[in-house]
This record gives structure tokens, sequence and C-alpha cells, in this order.
């Protein structure tokens, strides 16, 4: 899989590069929020900030945690408010989070959620649906994916986009595939009742825009995953979205999906950003239904990549599935959730019949117009920087910072 010595993949990333947009297409006119890390002062530390024409404002003092902000009546509306102390412009901020452009003197943009539990959707969109089973008949194997995939859709077809999960023409569909002996667990998840919805990373070991994302050294069949995140507060209200790359390692999925956590939930797998954008008057969850993703992925080796997350392909309404979260289980501190892709690459990259595998040093952007850009180089997860900032080192450095005093979480 990869073409790269360590010292190429590390010149690569130190090579300067043209700067990619980071702001959505309207510029700083939504309402932006998130994390920075915040060099400035006695005790360095993570910051709750607003991105505005003005700047970058800390508003850490009101609201030591993003869980605290979005818990707020009136988020959008709360963060307008809002006073905060001045750290940086927002261009500044944004040089500051390219990938292999950081100077740790300055703030850097970190993942936007901190107390929240990272979710994720899966099987959400019918183009996905038929590369999920494509995996579970290959058993993770790339060589067999070709062959199979005129097979399987074949026998399904290739347009479930219209097939509503859980109705009784999905039903049928389902009692008609048992009889063929194609039914799958990921057809279970695709048409049925129920959607897959899985923890996808502890809280606070998400990366944010500029990080590596990591992908395990023993995958050799992998795949971005370009997504919209909601963000929902404890009351279960979705209050924002950002943009997330819920990394696939095809090959230790399709082995078996009893290894969903070994292939989904590795150091650095997880990145979201650049920031949560609130729904206020401008932005809703209408905008969210109709948002376009946009993927590329630019390889050392000159490889080129590029596809498209379309939300109205979605077969789940994003409501469905945050209803579905909170079913059986309550979230004090909110949750992020991942609404799934259906983007599934099968451009042969290294060998014929081999399908897309992801090689160290390839920058993955995942961009759309109303959330702005989110930029990560592959690393390896082992190789990636060690998730060391926990829950006791979060607690322990906002008591430090005096952001604990008179002030609820």
């Amino acid at each position: 899989m990869n073409n790269m010595t360590a010292a190429a993949v590390a010149e690569r990333a130190r090579a300067p590069q043209a700067a990619l947009q980071v702001l959505p297409d309207d510029g700083l006119q939504g309402t932006l929020v998130g994390r920075v890390w915040a060099p400035q002062g006695a005790v360095p530390g993570p910051a709750v900030v607003a991105l505005r024409p003005e700047g970058v404002f800390d508003l850490s003092a009101h609201y030591p945690t993003m869980s605290t902000l979005l818990d707020t009546l009136a988020p959008a509306e709360t963060t307008r408010a809002a006073t905060g102390q001045y750290l940086c412009s927002v261009q500044e901020l944004l040089a500051n989070s390219q990938p292999g452009a950081r100077d740790t003197t300055r703030s850097w943009l970190l993942a936007p959620c901190d107390l929240q539990v990272v979710k994720a959707a899966g099987v959400t969109f019918a183009a996905s649906l038929i590369e999920r089973v494509i995996e579970e008949q290959a058993r993770g194997d790339a060589t067999r994916a070709q062959g199979l995939r005129s097979q399987v859709v074949g026998l399904i077809g290739e347009n479930l986009a219209d097939m509503r999960p859980g109705s009784p023409e999905a039903m049928r569909l389902k009692a008609l595939l048992q009889d063929k002996g194609l039914w799958s667990q990921y057809l279970e998840v695709g048409i049925g009742p129920d959607a897959e919805v899985f923890t996808k990373a502890p809280v606070l070991a998400s990366v944010g825009c500029g990080d590596d994302i990591g992908i395990r050294s023993d995958s050799a069949w992998n795949n971005p995953e370009p997504e919209v995140v909601l963000a929902v507060n404890s009351r279960g209200q979705i209050v924002g979205a950002t943009l997330g790359n819920d990394v696939n390692l095809r090959d230790i999925e399709g082995r078996s999906a009893l290894l969903l956590g070994k292939a989904k939930d590795n150091n650095a797998s997880c990145a979201l950003g650049p920031f949560i954008r609130l729904f206020d008057g401008s932005f809703g969850l209408e905008q969210v239904r109709n948002e376009t993703v946009h993927l590329r992925v630019a390889g050392a080796d000159g490889f080129e990549l590029r596809g498209i997350n379309t939300m109205a392909s979605i077969s789940r309404d994003p409501t469905d599935l945050v209803a579905q979260t909170l079913a059986a289980h309550q979230y004090p501190d909110g949750f992020m959730l991942f609404l799934g892709t259906l983007f599934a690459p099968i451009e042969d990259r290294d060998q014929p019949g081999g399908g897309f595998t992801h090689q160290l040093g390839d920058l993955v952007s995942i961009q759309s117009a109303w959330l702005g850009g989110l930029h990560n180089r592959v690393a390896h997860s082992e190789a990636a920087p060690p998730w060391r900032f926990g829950l006791r080192a979060f607690m322990g450095n906002l008591a430090q910072r005096g952001l604990l005093q008179g002030t609820a979480l």
C-alpha cells in the first residue's frame, strides 16, 4: 500500500503548499464556533472560540466547554451576544491550521467538540450499502471486489435510494434476498427498520483540521468517508453541524462486522471540523438535508481522487438517526453524529482490480458550501501523534486556568 519512505512522507508534509479553503463559501456570515489550542497565557490549553470578522474570540471564561455552550437555550444567539478575549485574526488561525504548517507558539484549530460522545450512523446511502455487501462477500479481499460488484448489483439493483427503510417494499426485498441466499447484516441495517449507530471515537480523541488522520499499518484496503456531522445537545436538540472523516478500513471490517471497533476506532482515525456552524436564521436542517460534500484526495505519487456525498440521497432523515441514537440512551454532555456517506471509491490506484486505498502522505480535503473545509494528511495510526489529552488532563487544565470556579461545565 505504501510507496513512500517515512523520510519522504515527512518531507512531503513539510513542503509548502497553497492555502486550502477552510471557511464556508459565505465566509464569516454564519455563526461559527470552534475549539483552538491557545498557547497564550500562563497555562496553555483548549479554548472555546467564536469566529467573527473582527477576529477569533475566546469564550471560555463564560463557556469553558463546547458542551456548555451548545446546552444554552439558544446557542447561536448566545454566541453572538457573548464577549470574549481576542486571540488572533481569523486569517492567522486558519493559516496555522493547514496540514504541515503549525507554529506551536500560535493558536490552531482542534476538533470542535469536547465532552460529547462521537457517534456514527452507517449504511445510510444505497451506494455505500452495496459496497458494504461487497466487502462482506469479498471477506476483505480487494481483488475479489470487482467480480462480486456485478453479481451483487445484478441481484439487488443499483438504485435503492427511493426505498424507505422498514417499509413494506423493503421487507419484500429482504424476503427475496433471503430466498436467494444473499441476505447480509449490512442489508439489514440498510433497508430494515433499525439504523446502524455505533461509537466512533472516545471523548476528546478526535483530531481537527490540519492534524494527521490515521489508518492502521496492517490495513491494505481503506478509504476516507466524507460526512456531515450533527452537533446534538443534552436535550436531544440538533443545534449545528460540521464536517467529518469517518475513516474506513474496508479489509478489516470486511473480514467480519464484529471487527468494526478495530476498523473504526484507532488513534487519529476520526477527524472533525473545521468548526461547528450553529443553526440560525441563515442555516438549519434544510441546508443540512440538501448539502453536497466534496472530497479530494491528492497523493504524493500524483494520484488524485474526487468524489461527492449528496445529502439529498440519504435513505434515513437526520432527525430519525438522532431519534434512534436517543431511543435507549441518554447523553448528558450531548453527542456528535456522523450521518454516513454514499461515497465508496472503486477506482484502481496501485494495480488493476485492486480498487482505491490510501498511501501515506495523502492529503484528504473534505469541503462543503455551508460548512467549510476539513483538511488532513494520512499517516499510520501507530505513528500519528499519540492521544494524551484525555478527560483528567482536560479537567486539570481547566482548573489550572481558573475556569471551573463558579461556572457550569
